[in-house]
């Protein structure tokens, strides 16, 4: 059993002797009252509904521990949805403990995989760790609980052989998929930094027979192009020394594009940059189009909420009682503790969505982030503070506001707060002359992370549009506003008639060919991949 508030188990007997000294006490002033009618009638009045207090006190405690959120027990829950085939490879190797990202390449992989086991919820994944050699951690599965804890354990420690052989992973990843007889689409998503000791030639033939047995394949990758430390650290996270190889020297590793586009080319796949801040967002919208298969699932859900107990514990102790007596003061007291009940559970008024409303942005931007440092609102309440603080002014602190809530998990929060910092960034330029250039690069690239999770939002291709201008065309400005607070407003005005969605659909192609030929250009420089000696283990 669990509690989601165990500290009102700890005021529950505090509550039950509060009630029951107001009941004795209100019995006491009865009593007085009777016996200053009669003697007869104080005396019967003694005699009956001696209990009251008791029973008061027990269903004051029983709510009490209701607060408590309750939780035990388990049930499994049968349903037939489409799914897809997706089988998740995570590198395991010592280099991806490098600390060149925040918090580490592997610490990275393991918040994106997070995020799209969310984002893929009743699809079927599988997962494996690789190193040296490849290993199963979870066969193809809807259970996404499971999968959460296999990659919250994930570490090269998990793994006896080090280095990193991407062929043997590319094998067991189509071997996976493969076993499954249905017709949906397969697709191996692969997070690595891409510093493979194997041969290239063994890894990109693996990808092209990943191509010719019809499996998608997506590489993400991880870390920075920079040489950089691996750190050894201890148990309790403190810094011990860094990695060293057979003759004593410093390891130094780095982010290999062209080894990862190498691979990608030949299995006719996908490369996520590193730079890409929402990787798993652009994983979901490249697998959301593909081909699903109807399928069975039982998921079991632990730990259900039983709060529900003993409030008709409560009601049930106080209606019996109630129905003892000669009065139905117990049953008016029910019905009062029922009311408190609902109203305690109802949210209270936003007051600065009202704020909002009123146009009192100053307001509402403080109210928002009272609420965000309270835990109040999650996500939500950042983003909403966020686009106050976007309506008084852009700043710093607006940008790392929307940052703020553009990590969430929430697909619509999260466009929203990308669709916001581009807007920022938009308004920066008109203001900073001297840095106009960088400011529209962030304009431009929270736009495409926009559109790669909305890719038909008329709006934020009509901001992309203005970001690539060197000066604001005269004939409109950036779509209206930012996205409104979540329940302060609407989702935000269409842009303006000048671009029509054919113009929009050409400038992404334009930004897509763009992109194509950076990928050629880093295949090319990596023809002459260098194979690694013997002994390495990172």
């Amino acid at each position: 059993m669990q509690f989601d508030a165990p500290w009102f188990l700890i005021v529950a007997p505090v509550v039950a002797i509060l009630f029951a000294l107001l009941a004795w006490g209100g019995r006491r002033a009865r009593l007085a009252r009777a016996r200053r009618w009669s003697q007869e009638l104080g005396a019967r009045a003694r005699r009956e509904n001696r209990l009251t207090w008791f029973v008061i006190a027990l269903a004051a405690a029983a709510a009490t521990v209701a607060l408590a959120g309750p939780r035990w027990g388990r049930r499994v829950v049968e349903s037939t949805l489409p799914a897809l085939d997706l089988v998740i490879a995570v590198d395991l190797s010592r280099s991806m403990l490098a600390e060149d990202v925040a918090p580490s390449r592997l610490g990275r992989a393991q918040q994106q995989v997070r995020r799209m086991l969310h984002d893929l919820a009743g699809d079927r994944v599988g997962l494996i760790g690789f190193a040296g050699r490849s290993f199963i951690l979870a066969p193809l599965t809807a259970d996404a609980s499971a999968l959460h804890l296999l990659v919250d354990a994930l570490h090269p420690d998990q793994l006896s052989a080090g280095g990193t052989d991407l062929g043997a992973a590319l094998r067991q990843g189509r071997e996976l998929l493969l076993a499954s007889d249905r017709v949906a689409d397969r697709v191996l998503v692969m997070f690595t930094d891409g510093e493979a000791h194997d041969s290239l030639a063994a890894a990109v033939a693996e990808a092209d027979r990943l191509r010719r047995d019809g499996v998608r394949l997506v590489l993400v990758a991880e870390g920075s192009d920079t040489p950089t430390r691996i750190p050894i650290r201890d148990a309790a996270g403190t810094l011990v020394g860094y990695h060293t190889d057979e003759d004593g020297g410093e390891v130094q590793t780095s982010r290999r594009d062209d080894v990862l586009t190498a691979v990608a080319d030949a299995g006719e796949g996908v490369f996520v940059a590193a730079g890409l801040e929402d990787q798993s967002g652009a994983v979901r919208d490249l697998v959301v189009g593909f081909k699903r298969a109807p399928v069975r699932t039982a998921t079991t859900r632990h730990e259900l909420p039983r709060a529900w107990v003993p409030i008709l514990g409560a009601l049930g102790v106080l209606l019996l009682h109630a129905f003892t007596r000669r009065t139905a003061a117990l049953v008016g007291l029910a019905l009062v503790t029922l009311t408190a009940g609902a109203a305690s559970a109802q949210a209270p008024a936003n007051v600065a969505d009202a704020a909002w409303r009123a146009g009192r942005f100053g307001d509402a931007a403080r109210l928002y982030l009272e609420q965000a440092r309270r835990g109040v609102g999650g996500d939500t309440a950042w983003f909403n503070a966020g686009t106050a603080l976007l309506a008084l002014a852009p700043d710093a602190q607006t940008r790392d506001v929307l940052a703020r809530a553009a990590r969430t998990l929430d697909p619509e929060i999260r466009f929203r707060a990308v669709y916001n910092l581009g807007l920022l960034a938009l308004r920066l330029a008109d203001q900073d002359s001297a840095g106009r250039a960088g400011h529209l690069a962030e304009a431009r690239t929270r736009y495409r992370e926009a559109l790669l999770l909305k890719p038909g939002h008329a709006g934020a291709k009509w901001n992309l549009e203005l970001a690539m201008e060197p000066e604001p065309p005269g004939s409109g400005g950036p779509s209206q506003g930012p996205s409104a607070p979540q329940g302060a407003g609407d989702q935000g005005s269409p842009p303006p008639p000048s671009l029509t969605r054919a113009q929009a659909e050409q400038l992404l192609e334009s930004i897509a060919a763009e992109e194509r030929q950076t990928r050629q250009d880093l295949t090319r420089r990596g023809t002459q991949f260098r194979e690694s000696r013997k002994g390495r283990d990172w």
